[in-house]
């Protein structure tokens, strides 16, 4: 192995490049490849931070049988005979897999061959399903396959960028900065923004449309008959390649007949719903970039060909910076889809419903019993789980628990599950329920290939050595396979995979798929070790990769002609009522991923956000009583949660924010998922996690507090908890509904039972119901307990720089009882900058103290924002508010 390894970051589809390299101190420094053309250098908070999540911390580390370690060969045999039992007794379809975009493409195309290909059931599902499974779903009706037309390039080619259910700021932050460099190289290029919420992705927007939830296809709609009213048809295009115009524009103009209507439907002011028009139909070169607000939708798939439509119409597809992009959310989403791993499709973007498809792949296979039906989709699988038709399940690599809606009754069917199998690296929320526990190579550990969304296969590289007994997923789901007598599953590694696979690809395929790696098929080990970044297809004529398709017009339907698709705009699923009258819209946070099971390992990652949230405008805080700062019950048809409030006017009226991130792990009562409506897209299968509607109320218990503590501990004392990983340090935010008899009593049972040495000095003011305590030992801070009648207690982030002292003056030691910071120490403030691990009150000071005006002239001095950018805007409204108030 080579100092330095090029590999490919563990987060979303952006698909950076990465050069990891040992530092000396057995750490490892991990920055951004500058030849990776997805990133250039580039990465974002949560890249930037890989290094801190390394550590074994939770790590599966031994196979369990029903909690009990055992040996590889027992496990698997048991797996083995258990899927064995279930098939006889009851039927292939009877057992299933749910994936995940976490997978390298080998993985993945491995759990595809055996489940569809040998057990014979199409019951195999990924979480992807979440987040693209309505993009899938709209290529494949507009294309005749599911293929992102365009590259990256496109952003700095394009002169207009609409970015719509996209808060890419945050969630594809080296993107974002992409097209920010291509807007201050080109100030003409202008940017609209489609999103109900205020981001911080508008800080570019020339123009953002704040649309009333559920309405992009009738703005969509809106624009195609703009698009033909202004004379912007493409006719050589739409005559020679595509079918299906005249039905769709139709259909549109019945629900869109004047912008007028589109504005009174949206929710948006006409002038901004004109001057969007107009700046589509004047302007060739436009990129339309959406993510999860148009797929996690009941309507996501209509939404997508709602967009794809004003691009087929104008012949805005396969030109250098024009065309519909689809940004994934996961680092090998697209991966994913390429094997199959969605329940209605076949490997190498082959059809399950097509027979001819169904026999090349079977025969390449030499499968006896292929699939010849699609599987449950992600949502139906644990509702089938639950009714008692699927009694067997191999959750790999996910964490359905937390993050799939409704996810109280997902917990019931984990519960109810006759078998369960999960193999992943960390323990989760999901592996709690686990008859057999399988411990599965981590990120640094784990070797293979991901596709980003743009179509780009890069190597992933192990740096690692595999933790104890944990295995290569590809390799534990090929001896179960083999255990359960199936030939073709001999690999010795992920070569050998990929080879296959890539061949497969090329099996009598001669142009008519668009998916073609064939050229990769005789790759040597060597070479497969060595892979350069391509973009697919890669075949004999295109060896180098392909940037752009659709080029020449031609797609992959019967009659080699886009569709166009007449959408008929719906409703979201739930309507509002009288005791739900709010929208409830999810998504990510800056610095954390999914369900924190790696970001949450990371200190610097959690500096900006520490607990859950929700986030609600000014009016909706007044109609509802809700203090900003304070701790507020959110209640669906399906579940609550209690987060703590946010007030922002950057939210739209009568809507709702909640992160996706917490779970049990990290809170008592914040996984959104339980609130979550699981109506699903007819078509894609996708949950709407877009839109449920929803109460809310103050939560006000009867203390307040905060603990900061070196050990993590079980807070069974407290009716509301959350915790987050600090610098050396545990931080936890705390409330209850029962007094404690003698805080200085539990603090001293719980944290420091056994140290007779245990020096506390404390505060207690019955009256006002304020606790203070602090645990030292030999002069370093250990503890340090804050208890409230309410939720305005001290800051928290200079107590946090407490515990890096050696020791504590007398001075700190009487500013911490006191609450507030002594002269000469310093309150860093709640992280902006998580790259650089700068503080709110460090910026605000070199804004007052030093006139630093610009962010440029806070970067050039104290290093924030000039990484991966997402705290710029922050930065930006800190300037704001510091000018006025001077």
């Amino acid at each position: 192995m080579s100092d330095v390894v090029k590999s490919t970051c563990p987060y979303c589809g952006v698909g950076c490049g990465l050069l990891v390299e040992a530092d000396g101190s057995g750490n490892w420094s991990i920055r951004g490849d500058p030849e990776h053309p997805a990133n250039l250098g580039r990465l974002c908070s949560k890249g930037t931070a890989l290094g801190e999540t390394l550590d074994a911390e939770g790590r599966l580390t031994q196979p369990m049988i029903h909690g009990q370690s055992a040996d590889w060969d027992r496990s698997l045999d048991v797996v083995a005979q258990r899927f064995s039992e279930i098939i006889e007794a009851h039927g292939p379809d009877a057992v299933a897999f749910y994936v995940s975009g976490q997978l390298l493409t080998e993985d993945y195309y491995v759990a595809n061959k055996l489940m569809k290909g040998f057990i014979g059931s199409a019951n195999i599902d990924t979480n992807s399903r979440l987040c693209m499974a309505s993009s899938v779903a709209g290529h494949k009706r507009a294309f005749g396959a599911d293929t992102v037309p365009g590259c990256y390039e496109d952003f700095e080619e394009a002169e207009l960028i609409v970015l719509t259910g996209s808060n890419t700021a945050w969630c594809h932050p080296v993107l974002y900065r992409r097209i920010v460099r291509a807007k201050e190289a080109r100030p003409d290029l202008r940017v609209v923004v489609i999103d109900p919420r205020e981001t911080a992705t508008c800080d570019i927007a020339d123009l953002h449309l704040p649309l009333r939830s559920g309405t992009d296809s009738t703005l969509f709609n809106g624009l195609l008959c703009r698009l033909q009213d202004q004379g912007r048809v493409d006719r050589t295009f739409v005559e020679a390649h595509t079918e299906g115009a005249d039905e769709a524009l139709q259909t549109a103009r019945c629900y869109a007949p004047s912008t007028a209507v589109v504005a009174e439907l949206c929710g948006l002011e006409q002038a901004a719903v004109e001057t969007f028009y107009r700046w589509f139909v004047d302007t060739p070169k436009t990129v339309t970039l959406y993510s999860q607000g148009i797929n996690q939708t009941s309507s996501g798939t209509d939404k997508v060909n709602a967009i794809i439509n004003c691009h087929l119409l104008t012949g805005r597809i396969g030109k250098p910076g024009s065309g519909p992009f689809s940004i994934t959310g996961q680092p090998n989403a697209m991966g994913g889809r390429e094997v199959g791993a969605l329940a209605n499709q076949l490997a190498c973007h082959m059809n399950l419903e097509d027979a001819a498809h169904r026999d090349l792949v079977g025969r390449f296979w030499q499968a006896p019993s292929l699939a010849s039906r699609a599987g449950r989709k992600a949502v139906d699988l644990f509702r089938a789980i639950e009714r008692g038709e699927i009694k067997a399940l191999w959750v790999m690599a996910t964490n359905p628990a937390v993050s799939l809606p409704d996810a109280s009754q997902v917990r019931r069917a984990l519960r109810q599950c006759e078998f369960l199998v999960v193999s992943d690296s960390s323990h989760n929320d999901t592996t709690g329920y686990a008859n057999v526990l399988l411990p599965a190579l981590a990120w640094g550990e784990k070797d293979g290939t991901v596709t980003n969304s743009e179509r780009r296969i890069s190597r992933q590289r192990s740096f690692l050595p595999g933790l104890e007994a944990a295995r290569p997923d590809w390799w534990i789901v090929s001896q179960v396979a083999r255990r359960l007598g199936h030939a073709g599953f001999d690999y010795a590694s992920n070569h050998e995979i990929f080879t296959e696979y890539a061949a497969l690809s090329g099996f009598e395929n001669g142009g008519s798929r668009d998916f073609d790696i064939s050229a990769l098929e005789g790759l040597s080990a060597r070479d497969y070790d060595e892979l350069p970044s391509l973009q697919w297809p890669v075949t004999a004529q295109q060896r180098q990769g392909t940037p752009r398709m659709y080029s020449d017009g031609r797609f992959q339907t019967p009659t080699r002609r886009a569709r166009f698709l007449p959408v008929t705009p719906r409703p979201p699923g739930g309507p509002l009522t009288e005791r739900y009258p709010l929208v409830l819209n999810t998504g990510r946070t800056r610095d954390q991923w999914h369900t924190m099971t790696r970001t949450g390992k990371s200190p610097r990652l959690s500096g900006h956000d520490t607990e859950p949230f929700v986030e609600l405008h000014p009016q909706d805080a007044v109609r509802f009583g809700i203090e900003a700062g304070e701790l507020a019950r959110v209640r669906s048809r399906w579940g609550e949660v209690v987060v703590r409030a946010k007030v922002l006017e950057q939210q739209l009226p009568g809507s709702l924010f909640i992160p996706m991130h917490w779970n049990d792990q990290f809170a008592a009562c914040a996984g959104v998922g339980c609130l979550i409506n699981p109506i699903v897209d007819p078509v894609s299968g996708q949950p709407e996690f877009k839109h449920t509607p929803v109460a809310i109320e103050p939560y006000r218990p009867l203390w307040h507090g905060f603990l900061l503590t070196r050990q993590a501990i079980t807070v069974d004392w407290a009716s509301y908890w959350s915790r987050a990983r600090r610098d050396g340090l545990w931080h936890y935010e705390l409330a209850g509904e029962q007094q404690a008899e003698s805080w200085s009593e539990l603090v001293r049972q719980r944290l420091t039972p056994n140290l007779a040495d245990a020096q506390w000095a404390e505060m207690f003011d019955s009256a006002g119901g304020h606790y203070r305590g602090m645990h030292i030992v030999e002069d370093r801070l250990q503890h340090c307990l804050f208890i409230g009648p309410d939720h305005r207690l001290p800051k928290r982030d200079w107590l946090v720089q407490l515990f890096a002292r050696e020791a504590l003056t007398r001075q700190e030691r009487q500013s911490l009882l006191a609450g507030s910071p002594g002269r000469g120490q310093e309150d860093a403030g709640r992280t902006i900058c998580a790259c650089f691990g700068v503080g709110e009150n460090h910026i605000v000071k070199a804004i007052r103290e030093r006139g630093l005006m610009t962010k440029e002239a806070i970067g050039e001095a104290l290093q924030a924002g000039t990484n991966c950018g997402s705290c710029l805007s922050e930065i930006s409204q800190l300037i704001i508010e510091q000018v006025a108030q001077e």
